[in-house]
């Protein structure tokens, strides 16, 4: 066999997966092993950047670097209609119910480019004084925000792409979204060096050219995405005609979409949150934690994929009324996702110093970053647990329950035990809690990923998953279907 049909066999087209019949390990891997890939992808472009602009300035990369959390939080924030858009795709998809699913596609299209519209608007306005809270250098400030200016009037693009990817995923396509995003990745990489240091007639635009690069590719992306939905010969298809906003609809995706929001934001928060102790003590701890946090979310890509995939699968099976497959599928992802942690887990402990020297070889940073590593690494394969259960609440429409559980392992686990076990506040006078530190932060993690993992697991299996089917149909959308061949108008509240 030859290599290109050894990497063919890794990838299934939607028309040769059954997300609702079948062997639930096949289904599970090809449709997540392209999210891999396309995480992977993303990694590409955000070095692509990173890398140009090293090589620009200084101060260039640091206003990227200044910039991100923002970027991330304003693409958090959007996210939660498109995870809403998925879940109610991939339910109404097992559900055999194909109008339902395209109006929800095209009503969460809509929504979603309008909430790019609005955070886009608002970010360009504010995004100079939302900048100023990280107290940077005037130079890099400076910079900082004529790249955000331009990826903030860019948001309704980013938002197009990334809700196209939601949607596809919802339907069971998941190879489509990652051939867009190479190419989306291929551009930019090649627009980068053009519009950054300036070529031929092309003007030197240093950090601004860098955001035009990203906003120009991913804006390509979303067209080709549209169009490819508009056409509907992969995964979904959506109607211009569907694309009127509706209102009553709107309340179901933002019921759907804000705890997914929350979820998401609340991760990225809780980070920043996480720093602010950490920079309570020296300079390599800070950046031993900054490189441990890198190759934690390395780590994790294939948890995140299996995730993404467990929600997908889920909705779909919902849908089909297999409620036996929902908690086969979702158990087997644990398990699944628990083996792959667990022993990226080892190695990680393994070699650990080694890892850490590959992003900083200076000892005192490769000391305490081993240290950051071996702290979490024995816990990676609870983590995996947490997040394919969180895929398969999402899944089932309980977005709520997904959020619940990341608020309580983020603000009500991992910080105050970061804090008072870093700080010397717990009354024990022995092992590092005698004193102030860092330890008690690796700590934190360590154990709020155990138990954040035993919630899910618990909640799941006491049927916290169950009750979630968003197929119900309004009388308008019943009298809809009592007429073949005409397409639902509204869709209503469950």
């Amino acid at each position: 066999m030859s290599l290109r049909r050894r990497l063919g066999s890794l990838f299934k087209s939607q028309s040769e997966l059954d997300l609702t019949d079948g062997s639930i390990p096949r289904s599970l891997f090809f449709l997540s092993f392209p999210i891999v890939i396309t995480n992977l992808l993303q990694v590409g472009y955000n070095l692509a950047d990173t890398f140009w602009l090293g090589q620009y300035s200084t101060e260039a990369l640091a206003a990227i670097s200044l910039g991100f959390p923002l970027v991330y939080l304003f693409i958090s924030l959007g996210l939660g209609l498109t995870v809403a858009g998925s879940v109610l795709v991939a339910q109404h998809t097992g559900a055999d119910q194909p109008e339902q699913a395209e109006y929800a596609a095209s009503q969460t299209v809509v929504f979603t480019l309008l909430a790019g519209l609005v955070l886009g608007t608002l970010g360009f306005q504010f995004v100079a004084e939302l900048l100023g809270v990280f107290g940077a250098e005037p130079a890099v400030l400076t910079l900082a925000t004529d790249y955000m200016e331009v990826i903030s009037l860019g948001l309704p693009f980013l938002f197009g792409f990334t809700v196209f990817i939601a949607l596809m995923r919802g339907a069971g396509d998941t190879v489509t979204p990652m051939l867009v995003m190479f190419g989306t990745v291929v551009l930019n990489v090649a627009l980068d060096p053009l519009l950054i240091f300036g070529v031929g007639p092309l003007p030197e635009l240093g950090v601004e050219g860098a955001a035009i690069a990203t906003v120009f590719a991913r804006g390509s992306a979303m067209v080709v995405g549209l169009w490819l939905m508009f056409r509907g010969a992969h995964g979904i298809q959506i109607h211009l005609r569907q694309m009127i906003p509706d209102l009553a609809y709107s309340k179901k995706l933002l019921r759907i979409g804000v705890p997914a929001s929350v979820e998401n934001t609340g991760r990225a928060i809780s980070v920043n949150a996480v720093l602010v102790i950490v920079t309570l003590f020296s300079t390599p701890v800070v950046a031993a934690f900054g490189v441990g946090i890198r190759v934690f979310s390395m780590i994790f890509m294939p948890a995140i994929a299996i995730d993404r995939g467990v929600e997908a699968m889920t909705g779909q099976n919902i849908g089909a009324g297999r409620q036996d497959r929902v908690v086969a599928t979702n158990r087997f992802a644990a398990k699944t996702s628990f083996l792959i942690l667990s022993g990226l887990g080892v190695i990680t402990f393994l070699f650990a110093p080694e890892i850490i020297g590959v992003f900083d070889d200076s000892p005192a940073v490769v000391a305490e970053g081993a240290t950051f590593l071996r702290w979490i690494a024995p816990t990676f394969g609870f983590v995996g647990i947490l997040r394919a259960y969180s895929g398969g609440f999402r899944g089932a429409g309980k977005t709520l329950t997904a959020a619940a559980i990341a608020v309580l392992l983020f603000g009500f686990i991992r910080l105050p035990i970061a804090y008072v076990a870093s700080q010397g506040l717990v009354p024990i006078d022995g092992w590092f809690f005698a004193e102030p530190n860092p330890t008690g932060i690796w700590f934190a993690f360590a154990v709020s990923g155990v138990i954040a993992a035993v919630v899910a697991a618990g909640w799941f299996e006491r049927g916290g998953w169950r009750g979630g089917d968003l197929t119900e149909r309004s009388p308008t959308e019943a009298d809809s279907e009592a007429e073949p061949g005409d397409e639902p108008t509204a869709v209503g509240d469950d």
